[in-house]
């Protein structure tokens, strides 16, 4: 299963013609299931325009499955700690929420799917954030 973050979704909304945003198409013609979280949620419905794009985009979103921190507290805790872990590695990550992304999509042992740098430079410090690599086959979804 695969988290997808607000960073494609963004673009795949928009239409943008790029792999890294076509992706969900072949996902959902595979019949791969993704998913957000309620961070991912937020961050795509603050950044509607009109009532009626906010309702549209909720309607959707809502049909889509809600993976969540398994730990309360001590999730939080991992977070911070992946973000301590990073900086001692020489990575600065500048969203406290890319930071619950990635810890959701760890507890959860999903693929987290993104066009965001941050996660890529995440990725090379914790070996449990598993990337969904358009550029190569990922043999687990085959």
């Amino acid at each position: 299963m695969i988290l997808v973050d607000t960073s494609i979704l963004i673009g795949y909304f928009r239409g943008i013609d790029k792999p890294q945003y076509n992706i969900l198409d072949e996902l959902i013609v595979q019949g791969i299931r993704f998913g957000i979280n309620h961070h991912i949620y937020m961050e795509l419905l603050q950044g509607t325009k009109t009532e009626r794009e906010f309702e549209q985009l909720r309607e959707y979103l809502g049909s889509l499955p809600f993976y969540e921190l398994k730990y309360g507290e001590k999730s939080y805790e991992k977070a911070a700690q992946l973000h301590i872990k990073c900086r001692q590695n020489g990575v600065t990550i500048r969203s406290t929420i890319d930071l619950i992304i990635a810890q959701t999509a760890i507890e959860n042992e999903l693929y987290l799917l993104h066009n965001d740098a941050d996660y890529a430079n995440m990725a090379k410090v914790i070996p449990q954030l598993k990337i969904y690599r358009i550029d190569q086959p990922n043999e687990e979804f085959q």
